[in-house]
């Protein structure tokens, strides 16, 4: 598809519902916008139910706001346990970019925890209820890394910040590769994608460097254009596994359309271990039900 994509372009939504993490800024809020304004019920799970609600009341139509907070597994099977009924899309959307070094609450470096395990969990969860499709947003800096530090994924005691993200974002598109061979395996006609923004101008690219502000305000898409990948993922008929991103030069802006990952984030081997590695630091496993399989 070329730059002509738009959010108009999209199927009507209505009597579906969608999941946006991190629906309360950056691309979340004009992600949840479009699908509101398509016709789905859409819940914004968030971590600060104040600022959930006050971006709530942007979204057209039927939504809902949900505490969820990605980076504390107790919560996100707080979020899993209370979902009743079908669940049509899920978007993992919700990250973290360029943190100094942290933990998450249960110990996990703060990006692979929050970026990658707790969508991992969250998925797994509520697997169950999915319908349709789960969409993960993933980024150009997947291509930072050459792979997953398995020998020391919260990077202890060799932390960069630029290795940290790097890594959670590989680990994006190795979970969404190894679900969707584990739905192929089922006959499941649930579907998992991926998707990345480009270069766009949300709260995450925020920077003190006058020249590197002034990089983004000439290259940088705004927040609505860098969702449209995520959008076109989330409901164009697109085969299992694809990866969606800007046309445009560098894949920093542009029209959605399928792209192409990078070597490592297309390695089944290294799939099946990350999920392997992230069932057992979540506690969780792939499990559908009879019905969506």
């Amino acid at each position: 598809m070329s730059a002509s994509w738009q959010t108009s372009h999209m199927p009507d939504l209505t009597g579906r519902t969608a999941v946006v993490t991190g629906a309360n800024s950056g691309l979340g809020i004009p992600t949840a916008q479009a699908l509101g304004k398509a016709g789905a019920h859409v819940v914004l799970a968030v971590r600060d139910l104040d600022k959930g609600r006050e971006a709530a009341a942007a979204v057209p139509g039927s939504h809902e706001v949900r505490r969820l907070d990605l980076a504390d597994l107790a919560s996100v099977r707080q979020f899993a346990a209370s979902w009743d009924g079908d669940l049509d899309l899920l978007i993992n959307n919700a990250g973290v970019m360029m943190a100094p070094e942290g933990r998450t609450k249960d110990g996990f470096e703060t990006h692979f925890g929050t970026n990658h395990l707790g969508h991992f969990a969250l998925t797994n969860l509520l697997l169950p209820h999915i319908t349709d499709r789960v969409v993960t947003v993933s980024a150009a800096a997947h291509r930072w890394v050459s792979g997953i530090d398995f020998d020391n994924p919260n990077l202890t005691g060799a932390y960069n910040a630029r290795k940290a993200y790097g890594q959670s974002k590989l680990a994006n598109l190795l979970f969404t590769l190894e679900l969707q061979r584990r739905l192929s395996e089922i006959g499941s006609p649930v579907r998992a994608l991926a998707a990345h923004p480009g270069l766009a101008a949300t709260n995450l690219l925020r920077t003190p460097n006058p020249m590197l502000r002034t990089f983004i305000r000439l290259v940088a898409q705004d927040a609505e254009a860098g969702a449209l990948p995520t959008l076109f993922a989330a409901t164009e008929d697109l085969p299992g596994a694809s990866y969606v991103g800007p046309d445009g030069i560098s894949g920093m802006r542009g029209g959605p359309a399928l792209v192409s990952p990078t070597a490592a984030a297309s390695d089944p081997a290294a799939a099946g271990r990350l999920w392997a590695l992230s069932e057992e630091l979540t506690d969780t496993s792939f499990v559908m039900s009879p019905r969506s399989s």
